[in-house]
C-alpha cells in the first residue's frame, strides 16, 4: 500500500476539513436542533419560478445553454449582473469588470492563488468567515487578524497594523473584509469605517476584497454604500453570490473589479474547471432579467426577518447573566459571548447532549485567539426549533457555568 504521507505536496499538508462540517457531523444525531449550519432555508428557494424559467431556456437557447462556455462567463449573465450593479448597488460596471464563478467560495480559493506565497501576509477581520482562513492556508502566507467592534473592522488598529507590517518589511496584498452583516459575527461596517479602510488601503497600495453574500438581505436600518460603490481608483475586488438570494445549488457566483484585476482571476479559472455551470448561468440571467430575483427577495426578507426577531427575543428571555450577543440588521447569523471561563469548544459535547449544536468561536479567528464565544444560524430552523434550541443553549450555558 502507497504512504501516501510521504508523497504529499507541502501544500496539501496545510488542507485541513472543514472545521464547520467536522462538528457538526455530530448534529446529524437525532434530536438535535443545530444552530450550527450556514444554509439558506428551503421555504425561500423560488422552484415554481425556477421551473418555468429553466423550461424556456431549454427550448429558447438550448444548445448554447447546454455546451461549453467562456471562462469569464456568459455575456447575457455578465450583462445582466452589471446592469444590476450600477442600478441596485451603485456600482460604476461593465460586463468587463465581470468574472463568473462556480461560486464565491472558487473566488476565495482563486484569489489566494493569485496575491498569496510564503513571506506574504493577508489581513482578514476578527473573527471572519472560516472558509476563507480555509481557502488560504493552503498557499503558505500568514493570516493576520483586525479585531471588529459593533462597527465593524477597527480600522485605527489596521492602519497600525499595516505601517507595522511595512516597518517589518513584509507584503499583504489585500484586505479582506465582509463588511455587510458579516459571517460569523452579523455586525455591518460603519460609513465612516468604510471611507477610512478605503484610504488606508490607497496609502499601503494594496486591494481591498469585499466580500458581499448577505448585502441584499437587509431587515433593518438604513443601506450603506458597498465598498465597490465607494471605490475611486479601481481597489475593491468585490465577490457576489446567487446562493443567498435564490439557491445554493445553482453554485454561481462572480468577481467585479478592475479589468486586469479580473483576467488574472479568468487566467487562474482556466486551469481550475474552464467555465462555470453554462446552463444555471443562463437560468440566473433569464431570473434577472424576468425580475424574478427581485419578486422574490422580499419573500426572503420576511421570512428572515421573523426568524432573527424570535431568535434574538429567546436570547434575550432565556440567556443567563454574562452572555451577550449581536443583534444583527440583516444576513444570517449572531455572533454570543459567553463569560471568559466558558470554553465553547469543551462545552459542546454537553451541548449536543443536550440537544443543540452550534459553530465554536474560536474556529473564526486565524489564531484561534478567543474561546468563549460562538456563532448562531437563525434563517434555518423552524420557529419551534429556535424556541426550544435557545432554551436547550441557555441550559447548557448554565451548567457549564
Amino acid at each position: 500500500m502507497v504512504d501516501i504521507s510521504k508523497l504529499l505536496s507541502r501544500r496539501t499538508k496545510r488542507m485541513k476539513a472543514s472545521e464547520i462540517r467536522e462538528l457538526l457531523k455530530y448534529a446529524s444525531v437525532p434530536g438535535v436542533i443545530s444552530f450550527g449550519g450556514g444554509l439558506p432555508n428551503p421555504e425561500t428557494f423560488p422552484v415554481d419560478g425556477l421551473v418555468g424559467i429553466t423550461e424556456k431556456v431549454l427550448r429558447e437557447r438550448g444548445k448554447s445553454a447546454l455546451q461549453y462556455g467562456t471562462t469569464e462567463g456568459a455575456d447575457v449573465l455578465r450583462e445582466a449582473i452589471a446592469k444590476r450593479m450600477v442600478e441596485k448597488r451603485g456600482m460604476k460596471v461593465d460586463k468587463n469588470n465581470i468574472a463568473i464563478m462556480s461560486g464565491s467560495q472558487q473566488a476565495l480559493d482563486l484569489l489566494a492563488k493569485i496575491f498569496i506565497e510564503p513571506g506574504r501576509t493577508a489581513i482578514v477581520e476578527a473573527p471572519t468567515y472560516l472558509a476563507a482562513l480555509s481557502a488560504f492556508r493552503p498557499y503558505e502566507g500568514e493570516m493576520l487578524g483586525v479585531k471588529m467592534d459593533e462597527e465593524g473592522m477597527d480600522t485605527e488598529l489596521l492602519e497600525k497594523t499595516m505601517k507595522k507590517l511595512r516597518e517589518d518589511g513584509k507584503i499583504a496584498p489585500f484586505i479582506y473584509t465582509i463588511p455587510t452583516f458579516q459571517n460569523p459575527s452579523g455586525v455591518t461596517m460603519s460609513l465612516e469605517r468604510r471611507k477610512h479602510l478605503l484610504e488606508i488601503a490607497e496609502s499601503f497600495d494594496v486591494f481591498v476584497v469585499e466580500d458581499d453574500p448577505y448585502g441584499e438581505l437587509r431587515y433593518a436600518g438604513e443601506d450603506i454604500p458597498t465598498l465597490k460603490a465607494l471605490d475611486r481608483d479601481g481597489r475593491v475586488i468585490y465577490f457576489g453570490t446567487i446562493s443567498k438570494i435564490m439557491a445554493p445549488g445553482l453554485r454561481t457566483g462572480w468577481v467585479i473589479a478592475d479589468k486586469e484585476v479580473v483576467w488574472k482571476f479568468v487566467i487562474a479559472k482556466q486551469a481550475t474547471d474552464l467555465c462555470t455551470n453554462t446552463l444555471a448561468q443562463h437560468i440566473i440571467a433569464e431570473a434577472f432579467d424576468s425580475g424574478l430575483v427581485e419578486r422574490h427577495i422580499p419573500e426572503i426578507k420576511k421570512l428572515y426577518s421573523h426568524k432573527r426577531d424570535l431568535m434574538l427575543d429567546m436570547l434575550e428571555d432565556k440567556m443567563p447573566e454574562g452572555v451577550t450577543w449581536t443583534k444583527p440588521e440583516g444576513g444570517m447569523f449572531l455572533w454570543v459571548w459567553v463569560p471568559e471561563r466558558v470554553n465553547t469548544m469543551k462545552m459542546f459535547p454537553r451541548a449536543i447532549e443536550n440537544g443543540i449544536a452550534y459553530v465554536i468561536g474560536e474556529a473564526f479567528y486565524p489564531d484561534r485567539s478567543v474561546t468563549n464565544a460562538m456563532r448562531l444560524n437563525f434563517t434555518y430552523s423552524s420557529d419551534e426549533e429556535i424556541k426550544e434550541g435557545t432554551d436547550r443553549l441557555a441550559k447548557t450555558i448554565k451548567e457549564f457555568l
